[in-house]
């Protein structure tokens, strides 16, 4: 657990990753822009932190081993019904992102993203505007391959993460879902016209 002296102006923040190396820089990152930051790595211990030390801020990754964040953001909201959670994830999907938002996530980012953008996120729209906490659906189309990564994406959450049920549903291979899954997303070309 790493707490840092600013216990006079800072905000209390809940940092909930299983790795140390992130944990341990976004950690020292967020304490030096005026969070008195908590660490924790699993469910248990961010169930325990919170209980204790009842944070205004929590940043939680959705993959904490085999646990999915999504189920954990319902516990922490019932321990600090005011808790701001930001959800940060390496496999970024509209699925996951509506489903964290439905689950009482304030907002969601794609890793890799620094301490800055992480303040942003926490700190911006304090006022909670009901129609500006769904993501933004996008202006074009979306790759095919794109499209198959955010089905994949939506069932698996359906499914609470349970690889063999989504492969049922989806009529694949469980290995062969799991090799899709182990791919990073579909990154969307940037316009060429601009």
């Amino acid at each position: 657990m790493t707490e840092l002296p600013h216990a006079a102006t800072a905000r209390p923040l809940l940092l909930v990753d299983d790795d140390a190396t992130f944990l341990r820089v976004l950690a020292r990152a967020l304490g030096s822009r005026g969070f008195e930051v908590i660490t924790a790595t699993s469910f248990d211990e961010a169930r325990a932190l919170t209980r204790r030390h009842q944070p205004r801020y929590c940043v939680l990754d959705l993959k904490l081993g085999e646990d999915n964040g999504l189920r954990l953001i319902p516990e922490l909201h019932t321990l600090v019904p005011d808790l701001r959670v930001l959800l940060l994830t390496g496999y970024a999907s509209i699925a996951t992102a509506v489903e964290a938002i439905k689950r009482g996530a304030h907002d969601y980012l794609a890793k890799p993203v620094d301490a800055d953008a992480v303040v942003r996120a926490l700190l911006d729209g304090d006022n909670d505007n009901e129609d500006s906490d769904l993501p933004d659906a996008p202006e074009q189309p979306l790759a095919l391959r794109r499209l198959e990564w955010e089905h994949i994406q939506r069932v698996l959450t359906e499914c609470d993460g349970n690889i063999s049920e989504t492969a049922r549903r989806l009529g694949m291979h469980r290995r062969t879902l799991q090799r899709k899954l182990s791919k990073h997303p579909v990154r969307e070309r940037p316009d060429r016209d601009e």
